[in-house]
């Protein structure tokens, strides 16, 4: 086991562009003993979600704002070396915001202990706030009925493709989209859904008036910008639209310009809502029972893209934004 601590720390905000790997520098010093009600942790594997770009940005609000020189933020799994006074046992795997480096050392009351289970990995995932974004959102805010035509953008996903499987457990005529024919394919063929349309292979008009004649009852966006504008004028009547996301806007130095079909949610009487998980912080509990018992009877599939090695996390990161990862973008930390 290493004797010292390499972490990655903020460099630059890359605000109005992609990541780069110079927003980050890699810095090494001696892993900080524990203080009074901390732990020390060895971290094994880091979650990455686009919401990171966001956090680096300052933009939103809805966190504790980051400065230049802090250690990146992440979600992770790891092992307690040094329970300190905090009467966790030495050895417990454990969930927390552990951030990019080898160790890391925090309250023990932001970490969740672990089962040492098969399926460690699905707690960053399917079992973690990905899952949990996609339950409630759906459930609260996109309130699907069975019957109902389900549309997914970003669909291949971490958090699209378990929307698209919750949606078709609970009934829906699911159509996913993505970019690239083996996304598209891995929709339909091993997830399950009803249809998937290619955003890169030319304009959606002809696909969606194929897949969705009658119009589109939930609309689920993590993409925003020229597709949403294209989604919003295929609503069905009283239909809900979830604002999830907003990947395309990683490349501009604000908000993105309003859709031009958003007058059609009063021709629809539609509504559209965007919503942050952390309002639904007492679903948790019942989320992930149901979540784990989808796991465990096989009717939800966990789909990870796992990269190897610290000194990758930048570029891991990266992937999301080049539309390379399929399923829950995550990192081995050790080698």
């Amino acid at each position: 086991m290493r004797n010292s601590n390499r972490q990655w720390t903020i460099a630059a905000r890359p605000v109005g562009r992609d990541v780069v790997e110079s927003d980050f520098a890699l810095v090494e010093g001696p892993i900080r003993p524990p203080a009074t009600g901390e732990v020390v942790v060895k971290v094994d594997l880091l979650g990455f979600d686009p919401a990171l770009k966001g956090w680096m940005e300052n933009i939103g609000g809805y966190v504790a704002p980051t400065s230049i020189g802090d250690v990146m933020r992440g979600s992770g799994i790891g092992s307690i070396i040094d329970p300190g006074d905090s009467g966790l046992a030495m050895g417990a795997t454990v969930i927390g915001p552990l951030g990019w480096q080898d160790f890391a050392t925090l309250p023990a009351g932001q970490l969740r202990t672990l089962e040492n289970d098969s399926q460690l990995s699905a707690h960053l995932g399917v079992l973690g706030t990905t899952g949990l974004t996609a339950f409630c959102g759906l459930e609260r805010v996109g309130k699907p009925f069975p019957g109902d035509t389900l549309v997914i953008t970003g669909a291949a996903g971490a958090v699209g493709s378990v929307v698209g499987q919750i949606g078709k457990i609970g009934g829906c005529r699911v159509i996913g989209i993505a970019g690239g024919p083996d996304k598209c394919r891995m929709l339909t063929q091993e997830l399950g859904f009803d249809g998937a349309i290619d955003y890169k292979a030319g304009p959606m008009t002809d696909a969606l008036r194929e897949l969705v004649p009658d119009g589109i009852d939930v609309l689920w966006d993590n993409v925003g910008g020229t597709m949403l504008d294209t989604l919003l004028g295929r609503l069905a009547l009283k239909a809900r639209v979830v604002i999830c996301g907003g990947i395309s806007r990683s490349k501009t130095g604000g908000m993105p310009v309003g859709p031009s079909n958003y007058f059609n949610l009063v021709f629809r009487r539609a509504t559209m809502e965007g919503f942050i998980l952390n309002d639904y912080e007492a679903d948790y509990d019942r989320a992930r029972q149901r979540l784990q018992g989808w796991l465990a009877d096989g009717r939800l599939q966990s789909r990870e893209d796992v990269q190897t090695g610290l000194e990758n996390a930048p570029r891991t990161l990266m992937r999301l934004f080049e539309g390379a990862n399929t399923g829950k973008q995550l990192l081995r930390v050790g080698d």
